[in-house]
């Protein structure tokens, strides 16, 4: 299945169906009078956040969704049906944008979680509801109201525990293909990476989860390389791990180089609490691991780890530090209590509605 975390929809609510007019005609009944019945409301589009998805990929290829339209009144005082709502089911993370994909609108962060995004049209009144002891006979009635319709951006922003950082081929999917089940591309060009990748990491009898993201280069928030729309999945991740090539010609301009593109992104991101690792020191001689790493503690300010995901040095360790600071109650369990919590009973009607459109 392909990753998509982002996706430009349609939506339409149902318009409210018309008014009758109608009276009451019947042999041998001395007093008729109207019976025009009114029309039924529209229906809701709602979004629901499901567990068990991970993409948007469902609106890759439908994009336009309406709900029902509520049916129209009839004589004998009988109304219209209200029109069916029309669910759309998003992951956990999805976000709602308006359509200058600026204006965010909701924000889904538990699993089960509905939001009325659109309100279907209230049906309108038959002759019947005009009736009083001043107007016994009245032939008019109110068509339903039309439906709302907009597009909006639905953007997915992964919830991990822990996010991967780094230049492409820093050895970022390689490290999550060793501590967890998950099957990245791996190669020896950069660019690998194309969308994040998700891992639980069990470690210690505790399990979390790791996300890695496509590799940053230089002047990414301009839109160099893959850009930097990917960075928006490592926003709710509690800790990053940045992973620093030590094959590479200067570690610590490589550590600055992303370190600068985090703060273009967004300067909070830049402020989240970062673990800083030197990988692949398999690959290099002692001389050249030791200048590296002088010129990474430099750059960041703090010693960094070793780590060789080939040989599985360092990585123990690595993961015993992502632990400590994801602390007791990781993202990943918080979604997990989600899916035990019952979801909303009833999406919550907007002002102005009347149950007797229902």
């Amino acid at each position: 299945m392909k990753f998509l975390d982002e996706a430009k929809v349609y939506i339409r609510s149902g318009d409210g169906g018309n008014g009758c007019v109608a009276f009451r005609r019947e042999k041998f009944i001395e007093f008729g009078g109207p019976s025009g019945g009114n029309g039924g409301r529209g229906g809701d589009v709602i979004i629901e956040v499901a567990d068990g998805l991970n993409t948007l990929i469902d609106y890759r290829y439908q994009q336009h969704f309406k709900a029902q339209k509520g049916g129209n009144g009839m004589g004998s005082d009988r109304h219209g049906a209200g029109g069916k709502d029309i669910v759309l089911k998003v992951p956990l993370g999805t976000q709602i944008f308006d359509e200058d994909r600026e204006t965010l609108i909701h924000d889904f962060t538990k699993v089960g979680e509905k939001f009325v995004l659109a309100t279907g049209g209230n049906g309108g009144f038959g002759n019947a509801h005009f009736k009083s002891s001043t107007n016994r006979a009245p032939r008019n009635a109110n068509p339903g109201q039309p439906g709302e319709e907009r597009w909006i951006w639905l953007r997915l922003k992964l919830i991990a525990d822990a996010g991967l950082v780094g230049l492409p081929n820093a050895g970022k999917s390689t490290f999550l293909s060793v501590v967890s089940a998950a099957k990245p591309k791996i190669a020896d060009y950069p660019f690998t990476t194309l969308h994040p990748q998700l891992g639980v990491v069990r470690t210690d009898g505790r399990e979390f989860v790791l996300a890695d993201i496509p590799g940053l280069i230089e002047g990414a928030h301009e839109g160099a390389g893959l850009g930097d729309r990917f960075l928006g999945h490592v926003e709710r991740c509690r800790v990053l791990l940045h992973l620093v090539d030590a094959t590479s010609e200067h570690a610590g301009k490589d550590y600055k180089t992303i370190r600068a593109e985090l703060e273009a992104y967004d300067p909070e991101l830049a402020e989240k609490t970062e673990i800083v690792a030197l990988s692949k020191i398999d690959a290099v001689s002692p001389e050249h691991l030791k200048d590296q790493k002088a010129r990474l503690k430099r750059a960041a300010k703090k010693t960094p780890l070793l780590v060789s995901s080939v040989s599985h040095d360092g990585v123990p360790e690595a993961l015993r530090a992502l632990l400590s600071l994801i602390g007791e109650a990781p993202v990943s369990a918080n979604a997990k209590k989600a899916t035990e919590s019952p979801p909303d009973a009833e999406p919550e009607q907007p002002s102005g509605w009347s149950p007797l459109s229902r």
